[in-house]
């Protein structure tokens, strides 16, 4: 499966990203943080304490803005997110769970003020959050230091998934290109991580 295609599925899924260990299945970001960091590996080991706490209000900040942005327009909704959550599993598992998702997305939208927001106030939203993400990255590889953290990752399938998936309208996908940073990171983190390495 190519990237495009795997974060395609994996963001929308709800319970993806996964791993596979063993017999254990581990799956959405936090169990898996928590999972690698319970044998020993953790991507935040080398941050202090503020900036584990400032790298966690980033990611709420991620999770609230972008997630949200992806599922909140109607024809998105209909056209791409629910069938693209649903694709995994078979009818009528699929479509009863992608509805859930939606709905859960949309109470959370409604806890956090978003319910009554147009989209173009959504889209707003969605730039001042990649502001903020700009901001904090500036020309560094990496949001903290020089190496990934689960910040980085977040970021990235949140952001590759807007840029690379071809949704009902444009307008999510122009705001984060008008970011440079933000895009060379998305390059950075695809070809580091993803692209085929020739021997």
């Amino acid at each position: 499966m190519s990237l495009a295609a795997e974060a395609f599925v994996s963001q929308m899924a709800g319970k993806i990203p996964f791993i596979h260990v063993g017999n254990q299945v581990v799956s959405e970001l936090g169990p898996i943080v928590q999972f690698t960091k319970a044998k020993g590996h953790s991507l935040s080991d080398a941050l202090d304490d503020v900036q584990r706490a400032e790298m966690k209000a980033y990611m709420e900040l991620v999770y609230n803005m972008l997630l949200s942005a992806e599922w909140c327009d109607d024809a998105t909704a209909a056209e791409i997110s629910r069938p693209r959550y649903s694709s995994p599993y078979s009818w009528p598992l699929g479509k009863i769970l992608a509805y859930q998702k939606q709905w859960e997305v949309r109470r959370k939208m409604n806890a956090i003020g978003w319910g009554g927001k147009t989209l173009e106030q959504v889209y707003e939203d969605v730039n001042q959050c990649c502001q903020a993400l700009s901001q904090r990255l500036g020309t560094q590889p990496y949001f903290f230091n020089k190496q990934a953290t689960e910040l980085d990752a977040l970021v990235f399938g949140h952001l590759f998934t807007i840029l690379t998936t071809r949704l009902t309208s444009t307008e999510l996908a122009e705001r984060v290109k008008s970011y440079n940073n933000l895009l060379m990171f998305c390059r950075r983190i695809e070809q580091t991580y993803f692209e085929d390495k020739k021997d």
